[in-house]
């Protein structure tokens, strides 16, 4: 080995006795292929998770013994498949996927601390009842880490930011400037509905099925305002959210001690 970037994948066999224990800490990322508008690729989610995914193991993986697995790009993207190059597993085969995987974890490594970082809001509720099984079933100290939401910057968006707006473009701003299609900023012209989005997505009393696809709810698919996105607001997300992601270290760590 030259580098040590702490990617599991770049270790040999023998290696893993010698430099993981139970207490080390497994990185898994979850990103999606899916529309993000007329301006973001369509791994845009990919790109994100990576990319926070290695700065966690550049940062902190020495801290906490943290090692990033290779990430899984397709997730659950059925609120996107009305627009062409959406992938999307359904719920019984991305279930399935993740208790296979979290199943061969525990047999192959003797890790048992898990921190999934989940790239893609729509995978999040089946993430929140699987965590109990990898934990019962597998043994596994996890927790699910929403990368945005952690961070605590969405309060500074001009307006309900969900899909393909200030943040997510000011990341791949960050992340791969050359992805980003700045002059198609001018064509997300209509803005949606708030009190609709504040109701049929945000609102926590009542869940609904939704389209990126309905007009009330996003302009081409976005939901937020990307013309207002910089790389260094993107900068400020991405430090916000490694030093809350510390805290949640330490604690996965202090549970999986008791």
């Amino acid at each position: 080995m030259t580098k040590d970037t702490r990617a599991l994948g770049d270790l040999s066999s023998p290696d893993i006795p010698k430099r993981l224990s139970r207490s080390s800490v497994l990185c898994l990322p979850l990103g999606a292929v899916e529309q993000h508008g007329p301006h973001l690729p369509l791994n845009t989610d990919l790109v994100i998770v990576e990319n926070i995914a290695r700065l966690m193991t550049e940062r902190l993986g020495d801290e906490f013994d943290l090692w990033r697995l290779p990430a899984i790009p397709v997730g659950l993207s059925r609120e996107h498949a009305w627009a062409p190059g959406t992938l999307s597993l359904n719920v019984q085969s991305f279930t399935a996927l993740l208790r296979d995987l979290a199943a061969d974890l525990a047999r192959s490594l003797p890790a048992r601390n898990l921190v999934i970082v989940n790239g893609h809001g729509g995978n999040r509720g089946i993430l929140d009842a699987l965590i109990h099984e990898f934990q019962a079933d597998f043994g596994f100290n996890v927790c699910v880490i929403h990368p945005i939401v952690l961070s605590g910057m969405e309060e500074d968006c001009p307006f309900p930011d969900i899909h393909g707006g200030m943040i997510e473009t000011s990341l791949m701003l960050m992340f791969a400037p050359h992805l980003v299609r700045k002059d198609a900023f001018a064509t997300l012209t209509k803005r949606p509905d708030p009190k609709a989005i504040e109701r049929v997505i945000l609102d926590l009393g009542v869940s609904w099925p939704w389209s990126s696809g309905d007009r009330a709810l996003a302009d081409q698919g976005v939901t937020g305002e990307a013309a207002a996105a910089s790389a260094k607001f993107g900068e400020q997300v991405v430090e916000s959210l490694l030093k809350n992601v510390r805290g949640v270290l330490t604690e996965l760590r202090e549970r999986g001690a008791r």
